[in-house]
C-alpha cells in the first residue's frame, strides 16, 4: 500500500512539474509569437482582434516601412557589426582578465575582486554624463567606437568569468605548461580558452544580446541617422508617420528580436553546458 502511495505521489508530483512549465513556456513563448504573427497581418486585421495563424501581408508591412525612409538593412547592419564587435571583445577580455585575478596571487587581488563587484551594482544611468564628457573629450561621440572599446573593462563580464574559472581551473595543468616552457599568453589562448569555451560562449550570447538592445548609450552617443542602430530605428517607429501602420510597427519590432532568437537558438545548449562544467573541479 505504501509503496502504491509513493509511486502514485512521484507520478502527481511529476505531473505537476510538467503543468507548471507548460504554463511558464506558453506565458514566455505567447507574446513573442503574436508579435510574430502581427507582423504578417495588415493594420485592419489587426484591429479586428487577435489572431494564432499567419497572415499574407508581410511584405506589403516591409514595403510600408521602406517607403516612410526606415532603412531597415542599414540598421541592420550596424547592430550586427556593433554587436559582434562587442561581443569578441568582452569575451576576450573578460577572460583574460579573470584569468589573471584566479592564477596570479599578488597583495590587491582581493581588493581588485571587491572593486569588480561594486562596478557590478552601479547602475550605467549614475555614470552615463561623466562617460559621455569621457568620450566627448576623446573625439568619439557618434562613434561606434565609443560604444565597442568600453566593454575591455566590462566589470559584469569580468565577474562571471572569474566565477566560472574559479570552479573549473586545473592549477597542475597550468604548472606542467609552464614546466613545458609554455609562455603565460600561450597558457591562455591554447589551454585555458579551450577549457573555457562552454563558459565563453554563455557570456558571449548574453553580451551579443545586451549589445543588440542597447537603446540607451547609443542613443546618447550617435547621432547621425545612418549610424542608427536597430533599437534607435524602432524608435522612431513611434513617430506620427507610423501611429496608424499597425502591422509595419510589429514587423519592425519583430526584426530586432528575430536575431535574437536565432543566436539563442543556436548557441543555447552552451548555457546548460557551461553551468554542468562549472559545478565540477578536477
Amino acid at each position: 500500500m505504501n509503496e502504491r502511495f509513493y509511486k502514485f505521489n512521484t507520478v502527481l508530483m511529476r505531473v505537476g512539474v510538467y503543468v507548471v512549465l507548460v504554463v511558464i513556456l506558453t506565458v514566455t513563448i505567447a507574446p513573442i509569437w503574436l508579435l510574430m504573427v502581427n507582423a504578417t497581418r495588415s493594420t485592419t486585421e489587426i484591429q479586428q482582434g487577435l489572431s494564432f495563424f499567419p497572415s499574407v501581408h508581410l511584405l506589403e508591412n516591409y514595403k510600408i516601412l521602406l517607403s516612410k525612409g526606415l532603412n531597415l538593412p542599414r540598421g541592420f547592419a550596424n547592430s550586427l557589426f556593433v554587436a559582434a564587435a562587442s561581443t569578441a571583445i568582452t569575451v576576450y577580455f573578460s577572460m583574460l582578465t579573470a584569468y589573471g585575478l584566479v592564477v596570479y596571487e599578488f597583495k590587491a587581488r582581493q581588493t581588485v575582486s571587491n572593486f569588480i563587484v561594486v562596478l557590478v551594482l552601479i547602475p550605467t544611468q549614475l555614470s552615463i554624463v561623466g562617460f559621455y564628457q569621457y568620450m566627448s573629450r576623446l573625439g568619439l561621440t557618434d562613434n561606434y567606437a565609443s560604444l565597442i572599446l568600453p566593454l575591455i573593462a566590462n566589470a559584469s563580464g569580468v565577474f562571471f568569468c572569474k566565477q566560472y574559472l574559479e570552479s573549473m581551473m586545473i592549477q597542475d595543468l597550468i604548472d606542467a605548461a609552464r614546466i613545458d616552457g609554455a609562455s603565460e599568453l600561450a597558457i591562455f589562448h591554447l589551454i585555458m580558452m579551450p577549457l573555457a569555451l562552454p563558459g565563453a560562449a554563455t557570456l558571449g550570447i548574453f553580451a551579443f544580446v545586451t549589445s543588440w538592445n542597447n537603446f540607451f548609450n547609443a542613443f546618447i552617443l550617435i547621432t547621425s541617422i545612418n549610424k542608427y542602430t536597430l533599437p534607435m530605428l524602432v524608435q522612431t517607429l513611434r513617430g506620427d508617420v507610423y501611429r496608424t501602420e499597425y502591422g509595419a510597427i510589429y514587423l519592425g519590432l519583430a526584426i530586432t528580436i528575430a536575431p535574437i532568437l536565432v543566436i539563442y537558438a543556436i548557441f543555447s545548449r552552451y548555457i546548460v553546458s557551461g553551468i554542468a562544467m562549472g559545478a565540477v573541479k578536477e
